[in-house]
């Protein structure tokens, strides 16, 4: 099945699948995608073998970084993620211009790291009104996919021509590329899969249907180390980690130890390790050293999202 089907993905697992347990999935991939990229900011531009140097292997969230971050802060993936989610909620689905305005607002903030692509789609709608970039093939960064979240959990349950509908909503306010929309939905299509109770076969499936629509992602390559913000780069790192490992932690600390965009290879991974394995896979570790308030909004947020789904929609 080509990953822009229109047929919405067959569930997995148990039959049916609790709602409780799906809530659970839910908060360990929002709780995974922040793990990820706290874990990951510390090395964020370092070489696998500057890591080495530097931490033998990078295993704990301590901060620094070239950021200088606060132990347990994390970066703008979570921070973009989270303001997604508030406009999903808000206003009950993925709302262009009401995403575009959050994004906006965000970035008054100040924060601590913004992508030079969100900025210029930013830009341009504070110019403009525009709450689409124009397409663009050099647009294909890992911008729009680490912030998907949001859309994958409150779309859980719909068709797929309209989670894919959603997802270019809220990538092309500033991503507009065919490459990057593939390498997003399929993305969130793993997350929605492992929340319903999906095996790692089942993600490896999708990881190779993405694949065979474009080749640009095939990750049975050399190791990818080093990577940068294409997306290509970031999810074949992502992948590689993912299927090469069994478990939550094992996959993260490979993952970031690879170096280059490591929040944001930490965050994607996360946000898919997180429901494959469950809550109790996530270390308690990092679950304690996260930043307090950026802990309970990912919770809270994640049920929300969730309540909000057709699949759990009163």
């Amino acid at each position: 099945m080509s990953v822009s089907d229109p047929r919405p993905e067959p569930e997995r697992g148990d039959h049916p699948i609790a709602e409780g347990r799906v809530r659970e999935r839910a908060a360990a991939a929002y709780l995974g995608l922040a793990i990820g990229d706290a874990l990951g900011a510390t090395v964020e531009f370092m070489t696998p073998r500057e890591i080495r140097e530097v931490y033998g292997e990078h295993r704990d969230i301590l901060g620094g970084g070239w950021l200088r971050l606060r132990k347990g802060r994390v970066t703008d993936d979570t921070e973009m993620s989270l303001a997604l989610g508030r406009t999903i909620l808000a206003h009950g689905r993925v709302e262009p211009q009401a995403v575009a305005e959050a994004f906006s607002d965000w970035m008054r903030t100040k924060p601590v790291d913004i992508g030079h692509t969100v900025r210029r789609g930013i830009s341009l709608y504070r110019r403009t009104g525009a709450v689409e970039v124009p397409e663009n093939d050099y647009d294909a960064g890992n911008g729009a996919c680490m912030r998907c979240l949001p859309v994958a959990l409150a779309t859980l349950g719909a068709p797929l021509v309209e989670v894919a509908a959603a997802n270019r909503r809220q990538s092309h306010v500033t991503h507009h590329s065919l490459l990057a929309d593939r390498g997003t939905l399929c993305v969130i299509r793993m997350v929605q899969t492992a929340l319903l109770g999906g095996s790692h076969a089942d993600l490896r499936r999708l990881a190779d249907a993405l694949v065979a629509e474009d080749r640009r992602y095939a990750y049975d390559r050399k190791r990818m180390e080093n990577p940068g913000g294409y997306l290509v780069e970031t999810l074949r790192a992502v992948f590689q980690a993912l299927f090469a490992t069994e478990d939550f932690e094992t996959a993260l600390i490979d993952v970031v130890n690879r170096g280059g965009d490591a929040d944001t290879t930490g965050a994607i991974l996360g946000m898919i390790a997180g429901p494959l394995y469950g809550l109790e896979a996530i270390p308690r570790r990092w679950r304690r050293v996260l930043d307090a308030d950026t802990r309970q909004n990912c919770l809270s947020q994640s049920q929300a999202l969730i309540a909000l789904s057709a699949r759990y929609r009163a």
